[in-house]
Formats: C-alpha cells, structure tokens, sequence
C-alpha cells in the first residue's frame, strides 16, 4: 500500500489556510456549477479532506512535543525541588556542627577561648566559608527552580493552546469530510441510474493534475489497498475473481496504468460503469465499478492519465475498483493483474 504526506510557524499558517477553506462553499447541490459538476467537486473535496488531514495531524504532532516538553520540565522541577530539601538539611547540620564548634558564641567569646589569633581567624574563614557556601547554593538552586517554572509554565500554556487549536481542526476536518461523503454519495446515486438506464452520462471534464510520469506504467490508483486478488474465490462470481480490487473511497481517480487508446466505454451489467484501454502489445486493461467516467471512446490516453472515478456500481458490495488485463477486450482472457504490472516494474 503507498501512503498519502515541524517548523514554529506550522500550525498559526495551517489554521489561515483551513480558514480560507472553510470560508468556501463547499455543498454538493451546487457542485453542477463547478467545471465537471459534481465530480469535480467530488476530487475538489478529496483534496480539501487531504489537506485538512495533513494540518490536523501535524497540530496534533506539535501538541505532543509541547506536552512532553512540559512534562520534562516538570520532572526537572521535582528533582530541584529535592536538592533544594536537601540543601536546607544540609544548612542545619552545618549550623548544629558550627554551635557545637563554638561557631554559635559571640565573637568576643571566641576570642577569648581562641589559643592564638591564626586559630581564631581560621574558625571564622571557615565558618564564613560554609555559611558562604550554602548560602551561594540556595540562591542558585531556587533561581533554577523559577527559571524552571516559568518554562514549564510557558511549555503548558503552549501545549493547552495547540490542544485547543487541534480541537479546532479536528471539527473543519469533519465538516469536510462529511461533505466529500455526501457529494460522494450523490455521485454513486447519479452512476447508478445510468447503470439502470443502460446509458452513460458522458465523460466529465476533469482538471487533472500535470503530472508527467517518468516510467511509462503506474497503477491504476494512487492511494489504496489491495482486497480482492486475482483467481480468488467467492459467491460473487460464478467461477474465478477475473481482476485485482483496489478498496478506495467513491470519486476516488482512476488513471490509465499505461499509454492506449480507449476501446469500451459501458454502462450496465456486471461490471456497471467500466472502461477497457487497448495497449501497445495487445493487452487491454479495463477499469469497472465506476462512479464516472472522464475519457470517451476511441480517446488515446496517457500513463496516469484519468479515465473515470471509482465508485459501486453493477455487481459490487462497496466502494472499489476492479482492474483487469486482458488478452482481449472481452471477459474470459484475463491474466493476473500483479504479476503483469510487476514485469513493467510496479509492484502493488
């Protein structure tokens, strides 16, 4: 399966670009406006759905470095907050030692009981000397502490604010979704009463990608899972599963695995909405269950190319595509749909 794609500034920039997101209308009723109609904006939305996926898990990303920088941080604090206990325990004993010492008798006591003067200015040097000590420790110890917790307080604060903001995306992110999944379904709605009138819609004008493939075969989706393998079997079919299914969503873009010319546009039957390329060699490939189509026939398409969107229609329990390659244009001549592409080097 190939898989769908931190900086400061990230997640303030993701947020102005689901806003102008947001601030488009985006309902399926009026996508007959669009170039292409509902398909279009059916792709239109699967793009938004992409985007708005990509900044909601980088939100969320971001979120996660932030709370574990504040959790460090509060760790660190724990930590200082013991050597802090520590030191004041270590200040009492130096204290109890000092009295015992006679560190605690006034001055002119120690000088009195002093043998000599060298004795007692080495007692007040080291007396001087620990307090001074401790003293220095102490300070340190709790500047860190406040330089700790005004950064855990800062990395908190961070970390609630891109909580919240992630909270955000997540409901733009829904609000897309649940308006690709209507369009979707009024795509399939639209498929398939052609399919029950035996009469295609006609190809949809498309703004397709300019993607120039370097390797002149791909395949026939871009982003999917593989369900169904070829020969398999089942009750759906009478003997042998004819293709390899590729489980992806409704208006999903279908491209051409090759260069060819289009010799099949159908609607009805088994297969529902399906087109069948003729390429160079003498294979065929054909490209079922669609929701639209987006060449017509006797069109030479491109590797790459769109030929129509995924959908479910004819003999099909969900949304996906069934491809097969075939020796002729008919049913019945089918080679496995792996092994061909994987000689042309596309490995699925």
């Amino acid at each position: 399966m190939r898989s769908r794609r931190r900086h400061p500034l990230l997640v303030p920039v993701l947020l102005c670009a689901l806003a102008v997101l947001i601030a488009r209308p985006t309902s399926a009723t009026g996508a007959s406006d669009t170039p292409g109609g509902l398909s279009a904006e059916v792709v239109r939305l699967y793009d938004e759905a992409s985007l708005a996926t990509q900044q909601y898990e980088a939100g969320r990303r971001e979120a996660n470095v932030q709370r574990g920088r504040a959790q460090r941080l509060e760790r660190l604090l724990a930590r200082e907050r013991q050597d802090i206990a520590a030191l004041h325990g270590d200040l009492g004993r130096i204290a109890r030692a000092q009295y015992r010492s006679g560190g605690g008798l006034p001055h002119t006591a120690q000088m009195l009981l002093a043998d000599s003067p060298d004795e007692l200015m080495r007692g007040q040097r080291a007396v001087w000397q620990a307090d001074l000590a401790v003293n220095n420790a102490v300070t340190k110890s709790r500047r860190a502490e406040a330089r700790l917790a005004a950064d855990e307080e800062k990395a908190a604060s961070a970390w609630q604010t891109l909580e919240r903001r992630n909270g955000e995306l997540a409901k733009i992110k829904q609000g897309i979704e649940k308006k690709l999944e209507e369009a979707q379904w009024t795509l399939q709605g639209q498929a398939d009463a052609s399919v029950a009138a035996g009469a295609c819609r006609g190809a949809v004008r498309l703004d397709q990608p300019r993607t120039r493939f370097i390797q002149p075969w791909v395949a026939p989706v871009e982003t999917y899972e593989l369900s169904s393998g070829f020969g398999s079997g089942g009750d759906r079919w009478a003997s042998r599963h004819t293709g390899q299914d590729f489980a992806v969503d409704i208006g999903t873009p279908v491209r051409s695995v090759g260069a060819g010319r289009v010799v099949k546009v159908s609607c009805g039957g088994a297969f529902g909405i399906e087109v069948v390329v003729k390429h160079a060699g003498g294979y065929y490939t054909q490209y079922a269950h669609l929701a639209a189509v987006t060449v017509e026939q006797g069109q030479r398409v491109a590797a790459g190319q769109w030929v129509g969107q995924s959908g479910t229609t004819g003999n099909s329990t969900g949304p996906h595509l069934h491809f097969e390659v075939r020796l002729t244009p008919q049913l019945g001549s089918g080679v496995d749909p792996r092994e061909w592409l994987a000689t042309r080097g596309v490995r699925l």
